[in-house]
């Protein structure tokens, strides 16, 4: 029922404030000893609907410029909102110190990981609190269904007219690069005594974050030149680079486990028994895939005899607020490439590993991330949790209201106090995440909302230098082995970028800079059909500021945002040749590739793979005695970097340049990282004819005068700092020494990352 004046009543709250201090700090767990955040409940006022505060950035401003099709009708259901609450500073404070002690060798909390209970206790908001808030949701006709054990969010359903009354905001429809979306018009309000715990709602926009991978390829291999001729091809603008500069009129390179496992050197890894056993990776995804392809994958590839684990399921809460139910999928016709992609790959760097495919529904779930981050939340709120986390999915943070990265932050730092390592990826549009599969069209530099918390792995894409090098027989054999693969060693490694911007491919091809080369390809291209924005994402953070372990190694960027990526895998080739096979319920793999197979590619492979990497890095740790979880890897990531690439001040030490990985294995082979310091993510970006410019950060050299034969002309521009000119130095991004936007630490080398992280930890 609709009220105008909520009161709690004045011996109420005074029986709450009565109430005696609770010592929180668990006596049975080191990590809470001698942490008090005992603290009285901060709802003291009368919560009156007649006093209310706006709660700043609970829309999103690009909204603003969009005009809406229409109102969302009241009655149309709103299920599974979340109330994101707002920790008080003693209590954000605390849960700051105790991860920094958790990765910190020399503190007696070093990998002492807390329970979800033990983190709501600690770090989340009071009962008194949440009773506040949930007695007023109820109030307003909202039924809650249930208060997530880290007491940081509530869930909640109810209707777009209950939206409207209580936080004073209307739901419309809109179109935004021509697609149907719903969101809020403007930033909420609700009573003035509950802001101080309260963030926001996630769930009132249904922009969700894209997977990213490449557009999938169905290819038939041919057995007399070992390649695999491409069958079906995708939309011609995420097509690689202009088709008449690079062709590969005999086919393409599909890679196999055995391949990846071999340039990251995970081989030696499994001789001496670490495959990932007793470690579980979750993926978390929102549909799901035929549950034959893991197995058929596993026996096609050699990997069975490594005992590695499978299962596809709905992570619920106990109590279960029924937030996560199935989305579908399991059959050949309807399977998510990205759950195929995410499981497989994770499964052919840690063979051995138990891999949790765990899918929410989005339809089940109007918050903001959808079925990925319910099924995430679930995991990491669960009483049985995973040792390591990754998330292929991702947005811009210019696609996020406050609420909603709010709710990824608190949800990546709970995982991280926990001891669970999660990887995201960074995204495969270059300096902007939200484009995968089309072109940064009128907004600037972003970074991936799902990446940027402090607490979580950012992997951004590389690519192999030996094509556009000419020097493939050096790193490849020209037969595949049993397992289908034909990798040697470490091969170089560049920045993953399909476009004209890729600044390696212009050396290579017609030696000269990427900005004449996309002049060049202007001309053989006047309808933009190859135009691209495919690249590996990276670049600051608008919200979440620099953590201090991002400032400690050479080239880190003179800035106050946490930047993207941390590290690099690979993720695609410059012409699309190169990819990894997977086996699908539609195209399964036969013994010697006799029927077609799927290529994919992007960087939801390279998070899966850094996930698969952890895990032999959790196995051997605990071998050795240590903790079986490590948290958040990239601290320790810095720090080993720190040795090898040097200080952010300060003159660089010589194995900076002999972990350069343009060196390949000569030089490199003792480097725990291969710093990738060629190419960059600049790639080409748009302003269509009568759309108002929205960004500086493109420098337009072009125009496309009926682009793609459908939209009218075209200005088109790679991707820069500056509108004014492009060069090294305002390129968005380029490739350098140390850390880069363009591929973060670079790659890693998994055994010599271990014996390093073995050294780190004491062991």
């Amino acid at each position: 029922m609709k009220t105008e004046h909520v009161m709690i009543g004045v011996s109420i709250a005074a029986a709450l404030a009565a109430l005696p201090s609770i010592a929180l700090a668990s006596a049975s767990n080191a990590a809470l000893a001698g942490i008090d955040t005992t603290e009285a409940p901060r709802v003291t006022q009368t919560v009156d609907n007649r006093v209310v505060s706006t709660l700043g950035n609970t829309h999103l401003s690009l909204l603003d410029k969009v005009s809406p099709t229409g109102a969302v009708a009241d009655s149309t259901p709103m299920n599974h909102m979340l109330l994101v609450l707002q920790r008080s500073a003693l209590r954000t404070n605390a849960l700051e110190n105790l991860i920094a002690a958790q990765h910190d060798p020399s503190s007696s909390k070093f990998h002492q990981w807390v329970t979800p209970d033990e983190f709501g206790q600690n770090f989340g908001v009071s009962d008194a609190d949440i009773n506040a808030v949930t007695s007023w949701l109820t109030s307003q006709g909202f039924k809650v269904n249930g208060i997530y054990p880290n007491k940081m969010q509530v869930d909640f359903s109810g209707t777009a007219g209950q939206v409207r009354t209580a936080f004073h905001t209307q739901e419309n429809h809109y179109i935004v690069n021509h697609v149907s979306h719903v969101a809020n018009a403007s930033d909420i309000s609700m009573p003035t005594a509950l802001r101080d715990v309260v963030v926001g709602v996630a769930g009132l926009n249904d922009f969700r974050p894209q997977a990213q991978h490449k557009q999938p390829q169905v290819a038939q291999f041919s057995a007399s030149n070992q390649r695999f001729k491409i069958q079906q091809s995708p939309k011609s603008n995420t097509t690689a680079g202009p088709s008449p500069m690079v062709s590969f009129s005999g086919g393409v390179r599909g890679f196999a486990p055995y391949d990846m496992q071999t340039i990251y050197n995970t081989s030696p890894l499994y001789t001496s028994g670490l495959t990932g056993k007793g470690i579980t990776i979750a993926v978390v995804e929102d549909q799901d895939m035929d549950v034959s392809d893991w197995p058929n994958f596993v026996t096609q590839f050699g990997l069975g005899g490594y005992g590695g684990t499978y299962k596809q399921f709905q992570p619920l809460l106990s109590p279960d607020t029924g937030n996560c139910t199935d989305p579908g999928g399991n059959s050949p016709d309807g399977e998510s490439i990205e759950t195929v992609l995410d499981s497989e790959y994770t499964t052919a760097i840690a063979p051995g590993a138990n891999i949790w495919v765990a899918t929410c529904n989005d339809a089940g779930s109007s918050n903001f991330f959808g079925g990925v981050f319910t099924a995430a939340s679930n995991l990491i709120n669960g009483a049985s949790r995973p040792d390591v986390i990754s998330a292929s999915y991702g947005y811009g943070e210019g696609f996020t209201d406050s609420a909603s990265k709010m709710a990824i932050d608190l949800m990546w730092a709970q995982a991280d106090a926990e001891g669970i390592s999660v990887f995201v990826s960074s995204g495969d549009s270059g300096s902007n995440p939200s484009f995968n599969g089309s072109i940064i069209n009128g907004v600037g530099v972003d970074a991936n909302a799902f990446a940027t918390s402090p607490n979580d792995t950012g992997v951004g894409g590389s690519d192999t230098a030996d094509v556009l090098d000419g020097d493939s027989s050096k790193y490849f054999n020209t037969t595949l082995n049993p397992v289908y693969g034909s990798a040697k060693s470490y091969v170089p490694e560049i920045t993953w970028n399909q476009s004209c911007g890729n600044t390696r491919a212009a050396k290579d091809l017609i030696n000269s800079t990427a900005l004449q080369f996309c002049k060049n390809a202007l001309i053989y291209d006047p309808y933009g059909y190859y135009v691209t924005s495919e690249s590996g994402s990276g670049g600051p953070s608008s919200v979440d500021r620099k953590p201090s372990w991002q400032r400690i190694v050479h080239g880190a960027a003179k800035d106050q945002s946490r930047d993207l990526p941390d590290v690099s895998l690979f993720a695609g080739s410059y012409g699309g040749y190169s990819w990894v096979i997977l086996c699908t319920g539609s195209y399964p793999c036969a013994a010697n590739f006799t029927s077609p197979v799927v290529l994919e590619g992007g960087t939801s492979l390279s998070s899966p793979m850094f996930a698969g990497i952890q895990a032999l890095v959790d196995q051997g740790l605990s071998a050795a005695g240590g903790s079986v979880d490590q948290g958040n890897a990239a601290p320790t990531l810095y720090q080993l970097a720190n040795a090898e690439y040097g200080g952010a001040n300060g003159k660089a030490p010589s194995t900076l340049a002999g972990c350069d990985a343009n060196n390949g294995t000569k030089g490199t082979g003792k480097c725990v990282f291969h710093n990738i310091t060629d190419g960059g993510n600049s790639t080409q970006c748009i302003e269509l004819q009568g759309e108002v410019p929205a960004t500086t950060d493109c420098y337009y050299y072009g125009t496309i005068q009926n682009f793609e034969g459908l939209f009218g002309p075209a200005q088109v521009g790679l991707t820069s700092t500056s509108a004014t000119k492009y060069n090294s130095t305002t390129a968005a991004y380029a490739a350098q020494a140390g850390w880069s936007f363009a591929n973060g630490l670079g790659s890693v080398n998994a055994t010599n990352l271990l014996s390093a992280w073995k050294s780190f930890n004491g062991l």
